[in-house]
């Protein structure tokens, strides 16, 4: 019986680094195919998710989108009845990265790579692969690992630092443009704030304004029980959802009370909305 081929994508944006990761697997890995090598998380995630690939090996540092943000990303769009590919990050030696993927028994490399780490890696992955739970809930344990990772501040995007001043607590007021207008809108009317490109859009039941908050950094001074975040690009106030909607392909909208719009749940937070 001949052995399936497996097969892996290495994201690393640094090409020596990515060779050198290339040639330790071939002497590690010799049956392991290389699907495609890319060098940022934009082309890793399309690339992904055309080859669909067995085995994943992605740099936490890449231009435009991190490593961890690529896999979210990968995982909301990975098809349901497709076992989500093992997943490996590959970071510089940092001990606080190194304990939030060991505490959620996600596997790492450090650079430079060392070969016999990454025979160790190797040998988990076939592992893995041998003994694959079935496709659904392999992606819902992938998610839940991935949650754990995004919460933890050693893997987090830099964001500035609030501004001096800020008062201690939730926010609530917001300063917001809306054309030549700055225009101070409470966050008690906001129903929810969504990135778009260089902004954050602020919706309330009658207006939009714009603010350049980055999402994550905004996330960090309003109140996570009445914000909820449903997407990595959408914060929305819990009380407002009026309905849960799921869609012929199985993705979860939500209707807020004042706006017409529905607005999209990743997979990352699906969980929030199980039927209690």
């Amino acid at each position: 019986m001949n052995t399936p081929t497996v097969r892996a994508l290495i994201a690393e944006d640094e090409p020596l680094l990515a060779m050198a990761l290339q040639q330790e697997l071939a002497r590690a890995w010799p049956a392991l195919q290389i699907a495609a090598t890319v060098g940022d998380g934009l082309s890793a995630v399309r690339q992904a998710l055309a080859l669909q690939p067995e085995v994943l090996f992605f740099d936490i540092r890449m231009p435009g989108q991190s490593g961890l943000d690529a896999a979210v990303e990968l995982a909301d769009a990975w098809p349901a009845d497709k076992p989500f590919p093992a997943l490996v990050f590959v970071t510089a030696y940092d001990q606080y990265a190194v304990q939030a993927f060991e505490a959620q028994a996600v596997d790492y490399l450090l650079k430079p790579v060392q070969a016999a780490r990454l025979q160790k890696t190797v040998q988990k992955l076939q592992q893995a692969l041998a003994s694959q739970a079935p496709a659904a809930s392999a992606l819902e344990a992938t998610m839940a690992q991935l949650r754990h990772l995004l919460a933890a501040p050693s893997l987090a995007a830099t964001a500035p630092a609030p501004a001096a001043g800020n008062p201690a607590g939730p926010l609530t007021l917001i300063q917001a443009s809306s054309g030549s207008q700055i225009h101070m809108v409470p966050v008690a009317e906001v129903l929810y704030f969504e990135a778009a490109d260089k902004y954050v859009r602020v919706l309330t039941a009658e207006r939009e304004f714009l603010i350049r908050t980055p999402l994550k950094e905004l996330t960090e001074q309003l109140d996570t029980s009445v914000f909820w975040q449903i997407h990595r690009s959408t914060l929305v106030r819990a009380s407002a959802i009026t309905t849960v909607t799921r869609d012929e392909a199985g993705k979860l909208h939500l209707a807020l009370s004042g706006r017409l719009e529905r607005l999209a749940v990743s997979r990352l937070y699906a969980h929030l909305f199980k039927a209690m």
